[in-house]
This record gives C-alpha cells, structure tokens and sequence, in this order.
C-alpha cells in the first residue's frame, strides 16, 4: 500500500482548505492509498475538512510568520524563530529524512513547508510543493537575501514541482512551477434550512465573520445594529451581540454555512477568496498591505467575485452598513470553476504510480 506524507502548515487554515480537497479525491481515484498527516493544525479542524482516514503526527515543517493578530506580522519576532530553526540545519534535514523513512514513507507532499521537502530530498523520495505562496519570498520579503533564505529556496527549487495554486504569487525565481486552476471545496446552498433553525425573514441577511486560524477576534460586541443584519461568529470569540449568532450551534459545516450567507467578512487568505467567490458569496475584506500574496488574491477576486473594501478602523466601530448595501446592490456574476483538485490529484497519482512500479 503506498504511503503518501503530507504536511500542512499552520499558518492559518488556508492551507488546510487548498491541500484537503485533493487528499479527499486522491482517495476517491487511489482507495489503497494511505495518508500520514503532518501539521499544527488542531486535529478537529483537519477531520472536518481531510474526509478520509489518516494518521495525524503533529508536526512543525515550517515557521510562516508569527502573528500578533491575524493583521500584522512580527518582523522582529519571525527573524528570531527563522534563526532558531536554522541553526544546525544539515543535522535537521538528517533528523527529518530519518522520520520519513521511519514513517515508511513512500512520498512528500507539502503545503508548504521546506523542512519535510529538504527530508524528502535528502531520502531520495519524491517529493512536491503545493501553495499559492512560499516562505522564501514571504521570508525575503520581510528579512532580506541571506543565507536562510537561500537555504528555504534550495528546497522549493530541488522539488519535482512546486504545483502554484491560482490564484497566486509569481514565484519567478522557481523554474519548477507548475500551474494549477482554483481550489475549493464548494459548499451546498442549505439557506432555507438556515431559515428555519433560526427563524429568519426572506429580508434578513447573514454575514460570515471569518479571520482564518490565527487567533485574533473583532469587537464586535461595540457594533452598532444594523436593521436586517446578523452576524454569524465563531464560539471563543465569546462576542455578547443581540445579532451575533454562534456558528458553532448551527448543524452546517463551514462550507456550506459560507454558501448560504449573503457575505463572508474577512481578511485576503486563499481558502476564504476562492471559496466564497466559487459559491457565489460576495465579499467584504479589510487588506494586509503588507503582506505580498495579498495583491494577487485581491485582483483575482475582483476579477472573479462581487467584493468590497473596508478599512481597519471600520471593523473597529462596525461602521459598515452602508458599504455591506453597496455590495449587495452589485451585480451578480458567475461563480469561477473549482478545477484546481483534480488538476493536483491527476499530477500526483501519475507519480505515486510511477513510484510504485
């Protein structure tokens, strides 16, 4: 039975929702295909997306940035942490490639972390990127060239490919990309359930409150009321709001709670654009301009969605009625398709075929 190793990073849940579909439908093609997953990610929020059996092995392949709020970086901090995970790095990517041959893996599959890649490499198993980003330019980004830096894209760039899921930063200093089309899990449209669970008019709208999965929350108990506007928020936010609704309480999963709001708030994150322009929900986001995948996921969705931005200081006071109305009022346009999964999937069963020959 061959043994696929995928590790995810827990930079937020985005990469948990581009690399979950294509595990969900590499199952579906390859049923005898057996997947470790690699990641710091909680483990209930894996099951609720990875819909097939897997080992879970909490892992760190990566550093990411670290995050004050699910805004702002920091700089300083991240240089530290990229510095400790960086000292005796040959003895690192020994120790890793030791794991992955105690695993009995038979390949790497990594979303998108360097270290478990550098493993793969150094055990001469083959070995992929999937991301719409890598940490090499994140990290240069904010730290510069250096020797770190050319450490993180030695790995990217030893890779059988590195699969650029659309939309996506260029990466023009990596010759293995390898392009792929948008990737989402489309929820179902369950409003009239919703409807009635909650007792809600035909006039009434739902707002999506999402940040990702880094810890950061909005004061959304200082908003004022908006007539016809309530708020589907997450439990340990703990918000105290005559509109708020616990999401948690509601028997829909993620994906179809999106597909059945009338818009999603956010910040710019792949899985959070991708899936509501692909169900069709408009958008409301507050930027990261500093943040260097930001500017493609923005143009993407302004392409290929119906969005909307406000400014930071908006989401402090919940001044945003009247651009949530504007938004509203917008066109309706057709939703992209989704086919990015399967394009991964086919390009990896290819490979896990030919490795197991």
């Amino acid at each position: 039975m061959p043994h696929l190793v995928v590790s995810i990073s827990g930079h937020g849940f985005g990469h948990v929702a581009q690399t979950a579909p294509i595990l969900n439908l590499l199952h579906r093609q390859m049923p005898q295909l057996r997947f470790t997953v690699r990641s710091s990610v909680p483990l209930p929020h894996l099951r609720s997306r990875i819909r097939v059996p897997f080992e879970h092995v909490p892992s760190e392949g990566d550093i990411g940035m670290l995050m004050t709020s699910a805004l702002d970086v920091s700089v300083e901090a991240s240089r530290a942490a990229y510095a400790r995970f960086h000292a005796g790095w040959d003895d690192r990517v020994a120790a890793e490639a030791r794991l992955l041959r105690d695993l009995g893996a038979d390949a790497v599959f990594s979303n998108v972390g360097y270290l478990p890649l550098a493993g793969a490499q150094r055990a001469g198993l083959p070995n992929a990127a999937l991301c719409s980003l890598n940490w090499f330019d994140i990290y240069r980004h904010y730290a510069g060239d250096d020797r770190i830096a050319a450490q993180i894209l030695a790995c990217y760039a030893s890779a059988d490919g590195f699969l650029r899921a659309t939309p996506g930063m260029a990466m023009e200093t990596l010759s293995n990309i390898v392009p792929v089309a948008p990737i989402a899990a489309v929820g179902e449209n369950r409003r009239g359930e919703l409807e009635r669970r909650l007792e809600l008019s035909k006039d009434e709208k739902l707002v999506l409150v999402s940040l990702g999965g880094i810890a950061s929350r909005l004061p959304i108990e200082r908003w004022p009321r908006i007539d016809g506007v309530r708020w589907l928020v997450q439990n340990n936010w703990q918000v105290k709001h005559p509109d708020a609704i616990d999401l948690e309480s509601l028997p829909l999963d993620f994906g179809d709670l999106l597909a059945s709001s009338d818009a999603l708030l956010c910040k710019p994150g792949y899985g959070s654009f991708v899936e509501a322009a692909c169900s069709g929900t408009p958008v409301m986001y507050v930027n990261r301009p500093d943040w260097p995948e930001s500017p493609a996921l923005i143009e993407w969705l302004q392409q290929h969605g119906i969005c909307r931005e406000v400014a930071r200081e908006q989401l402090q006071s919940g001044n945003i009625a009247q651009d949530l109305f504007e938004l509203w009022s917008a066109p309706r346009i057709a939703p992209p398709a989704a086919d990015g999964a399967a394009q991964v999937a086919d390009w990896l069963r290819r490979r896990l075929s030919r490795s197991g020959d």
